[in-house]
């Protein structure tokens, strides 16, 4: 299907193409909810915005794309700008993988389908994952998967931040991905800002802080039981659960921040470069209309695991998947298939210094790294820029499928700089 509508490109009239803000959103999918197994028990959700055909040429019609969002989020990430639409207007079929515990992969929705099934729950389910599940259950899952309903070989993948991160050792584990993208997605945590360097250290030292206060409450609540029981007030209770520190409630952080959003306080919040950094988030690059679905929806509480993996890869200035032991940033190398890396050059994560490691190690013919100008970290995937890096993408994609069954050339490699 994509070969024959790329056969016919020169049958197209550029004159009669119209813009992508010209064609309704709504006419260019249809939706579908596809259900994943994994190894160990979950059972993650892709949302697939299956392209239909326009009366206009789609250089990408029918070409599977996975989205991987960030840390914290779900597939509003993508959904909540003009991302989706892009690439829908040149036919990419997109697929929306939420990881578990994120969006529609959610642990109540884990709960409700072991109910209803009568299926026992994952062994990690309560918030016991680490981002090394997000490489070696999550990703085979849903790209087998994806293969599997499109009949493809291989896929592209884009990622966001954490998302792209997870490209870059997926790529490296795995030989069935077509094209690497990757947005705001940093690689070398050796040239992190010394104050991000300095977080790396707060989950090792506050976490023990806050184990105590949850034992110390855990106490309390058993005196205040034994109490009630010897003195007759004590009313029958369901069995007692001690409280666990598993997760981080980032989505209560961001709906509190959501409810509080408006233009004068985002403008009081970043009116100075200083702070607007840190929030990693640049106002003038994306409309409240489209930060505050991500906010109040796009959010979700990430497991106590992910944040000590986090913070571990920050500390040793090493990416690493601990439980195979595997060096990412060592492996680099083993990638060859094309690669795109964006950044804002706002952005105190993903930067020129922590992506670098990536343009001088892989081994791809076509590398495309730049910086998108005056944008930070938060608006890379539904800022008003955004249209570049689609066409970016559009472009790597396209060189891809064109060359497919190409062997891999030991010439020079076409590469871009960032400027």
């Amino acid at each position: 299907m994509v070969q024959a509508a790329r056969l016919h490109s020169d049958q197209h009239d550029p004159a009669s193409t119209p813009s992508v803000d010209e064609v309704n959103f709504h006419d260019l999918y249809s939706l579908e909810e596809i259900d994943v197994d994994t190894q160990d028990g979950w059972r993650l959700v892709l949302t697939r915005y299956r392209p239909k055909r326009q009366p206009f040429f789609q250089p990408l019609f029918g070409s599977p794309l996975l989205l991987v969002h960030g840390y914290t989020q779900n597939r509003r990430s993508w959904s909540s700008g003009q991302f989706v639409k892009t690439m829908l207007y040149f036919g990419a079929d997109l697929f929306l993988l939420e990881l578990r515990g994120h969006g529609k992969s959610s642990v109540d929705a884990q709960k409700k389908r072991a109910k209803i099934e009568k299926t026992p729950l994952p062994g990690d389910i309560d918030h016991g994952w680490d981002l090394d599940s997000y490489v070696l259950q999550d990703l085979p899952a849903a790209i087998g998967m994806i293969k599997r309903i499109t009949g493809s070989e291989k896929v592209f993948y884009c990622g966001h931040s954490l998302g792209g991160i997870l490209g870059y050792a997926y790529a490296t584990l795995f030989d069935d991905l077509m094209g690497l993208m990757t947005i705001g997605s940093p690689s070398d945590f050796s040239q992190m800002p010394a104050w991000i360097r300095a977080l790396g250290w707060l989950p090792p030292l506050a976490f023990p802080l806050v184990d105590m206060s949850f034992a110390t409450a855990n106490f309390t609540r058993v005196i205040a039981r034994g109490v009630g029981r010897l003195s007759g007030l004590h009313r029958p209770e369901k069995k007692f659960e001690p409280l666990r520190f598993r997760r981080l409630p980032f989505r209560t952080v961001f709906r509190w921040l959501e409810r509080r959003l408006s233009s004068s306080t985002v403008n009081a919040l970043t009116g100075g470069i200083p702070l607007a950094r840190p929030l990693l988030y640049q106002p003038n690059n994306v409309a409240l209309s489209a930060l505050r679905p991500l906010l109040r929806e796009g959010s979700t509480d990430e497991s106590r695991g992910t944040a000590e993996q986090l913070s571990r890869w920050v500390r040793r200035g090493r990416l690493a998947t601990d439980s195979i032991r595997h060096d990412v940033g060592a492996a680099l190398p083993r990638i060859k298939i094309p690669v795109a890396i964006f950044f804002g050059d706002e952005d105190p994560f993903a930067t020129v210094h922590t992506t670098r490691n990536v343009y001088r190690s892989v081994s791809s013919d076509y590398l495309l790294w730049r910086p998108v100008r005056g944008n930070s970290h938060m608006e890379l995937t539904m800022g008003y820029d955004i249209r570049q890096i689609c066409y970016d993408v559009k472009n790597l994609m396209t060189y891809a499928l064109d060359h497919a069954g190409t062997p891999h050339s030991s010439a020079r490699p076409r590469r871009a700089r960032a400027r």
